[in-house]
């Protein structure tokens, strides 16, 4: 993408017909001290200080940067987080465009007709799409999707030990042809943050269109499913809605752990029924997996459960350096004179063991440095340059719930069975580690241990912690068992 091309960050729904708000520099001091609060001072600063308002019209919002890297990390971190600050601030605002000061400056949109044509094509448009993907995303756009961005595909997927199954099973899934009966559905992928799921889902999305140009994709977060759901019913064609969902050949539902409220979940059971019944494909993401999804009908969670569950894993150091390894390739592509060398890559892959995001993050710093500052890349550079990014020094905040997923996937019982009051060997004893990490690991009092083990009485949380230290210290293969499982929890 050359420096004359502009940014489109996701919008809302089509124009309307009420006359548009003229905003400007009021509100842009607003959104910039909303910046400055919600992202602190230094962030704020390294990237949104030199951004300037140019002008407005007719929805449009035309913001400059001083050079082509600013522009591409604030498209691809704080696009979504920009739209919607300048949403609250007017909610006639439909598309903010970013260019470089210097380069070609992206003409305003003129009349209505412009704007609405500038719309249908920049609707929900997280990332300026390749022209071979331009129908793909119309298409996507016109059923109300979520955003789709071009460079979430197969091709662009970094496999490696944790994520094989997730990777060969959505591809098939994204392959089937007309006619082929439907392998897995639906088709589950659950994972934390930064793993990987949405760009399976989205790579999905892109390759399915591209091997069938007729079917329809429909890729939505839950976020965008609820607010489709809502404005359907205030509008009066809540039937249509459901006619468009349950005509769709593949549904893709992101992040399904934000899914709330009783209607919006009954209407969404109603939908994956009538896909999964009519041989329609149905893909879901969330950050666990359909059992732990406690807020979500358990009607719901059953149908989740029913087809292939696959959890992306965190990722293992060698599936880093590759990733790394991968986005130095495309660097040395864009500029030849780039040298990383790969000690650096070995270094930053040993550090950043947190996921893929924070790895892109660390990666793109590297590059900020090198090109601001003209410093070589090295491992003292990287050192200095990734210091807050470095978990190692700063461990994240254990959760019991990831004690219990952790716990449970290891001794092959179910997390409900930790909460329940069975006592049979196989489940007491993994109940009982688990309380006792769930004491060593967090902050949490012996009575809230307790409540989240099903509403337990603290003393039995006491017996639990006393027994396990005191089995420990005598058996070896237990305190080696207990030391994994605490690794894999703090992974």
């Amino acid at each position: 993408m050359g420096s004359a091309a502009h940014q489109t960050f996701p919008g809302a729904d089509s124009p309307k017909e009420e006359p548009l708000v003229k905003v400007g520099k009021e509100e842009w001091d607003r959104v910039k001290k909303r910046l400055r609060t919600e992202l602190g001072e230094d962030v704020y600063s390294s990237w949104f200080a030199g951004v300037d308002l140019e002008d407005e019209q007719n929805g449009l919002i035309i913001l400059s940067v001083s050079t082509r890297f600013l522009k591409s990390w604030i498209q691809s971190h704080y696009g979504e987080l920009l739209m919607a600050l300048w949403r609250e601030e007017c909610e006639q605002v439909r598309r903010i465009d970013l260019y470089v000061r210097g380069a070609v400056r992206p003409k305003p949109v003129q009349n209505k007709p412009q704007a609405q044509a500038a719309n249908a094509a920049g609707k929900e448009g997280g990332f300026t799409r390749h022209q071979s993907s331009m129908s793909m995303g119309q298409d996507h756009d016109h059923l109300g999707g979520s955003p789709l961005d071009p460079r979430l595909t197969f091709d662009t997927f970094v496999i490696g030990q944790s994520n094989t199954l997730a990777h060969a099973a959505a591809k098939q899934v994204a392959m089937a042809q007309p006619g082929q009966p439907v392998s897995f559905n639906p088709l589950f992928l659950h994972a934390s943050v930064g793993l990987g799921k949405t760009h399976l889902l989205q790579a999905i999305a892109w390759e399915a269109k591209k091997s069938n140009s007729t079917a329809k994709v429909l890729y939505l977060t839950a976020e965008r499913f609820m607010y489709s759901f809502v404005q359907a019913l205030k509008s009066q064609s809540a039937l249509d809605f459901k006619d468009t969902l349950r005509d769709i050949d593949i549904l893709l539902i992101d992040d399904l752990q934000f899914l709330q409220g009783k209607s919006i979940q009954q209407e969404f059971c109603h939908t994956l029924n009538s896909l999964i019944d009519g041989a329609r494909q149905v893909v879901v993401a969330a950050d666990r997996p359909p059992v732990e999804l406690e807020s979500l009908d358990e009607r719901v969670r059953s149908r989740l459960a029913g087809g292939l569950v696959s959890e992306l894993q965190p990722l293992e150091k060698e599936l880093r350096r590759s990733i790394l390894a991968d986005r130095a390739s495309q660097a040395s592509r864009r500029d030849p004179n780039l040298a990383i060398p790969e000690l650096v890559l070995d270094h930053v892959a040993g550090i950043i063991r947190s996921n893929g995001r924070d790895l892109d993050g660390a990666f793109n710093r590297l590059m900020a440095h090198n090109q601001l500052t003209g410093a070589p890349i090295s491992i003292e550079m990287a050192e200095q340059a990734l210091k807050d990014l470095i978990r190692s020094k700063e461990p994240r905040r254990i959760r019991i719930e990831d004690i219990q997923r952790v716990v449970s996937k290891h001794y092959n019982v179910s997390r409900s069975d930790l909460l329940s009051s069975r006592r049979t060997r196989t489940i007491v004893r993994p109940r009982q580690i688990a309380m006792y990490l769930a004491k060593m690991l967090t902050p949490r009092s012996l009575p809230e241990i307790g409540r989240r083990f099903g509403g337990r009485d603290h003393t039995t949380v006491l017996h639990a912690v006393r027994k396990i230290e005191e089995l420990a210290s005598s058996d070896n293969t237990l305190q080696q068992e207990i030391e994994m499982l605490k690794r894999n929890i703090s992974d």
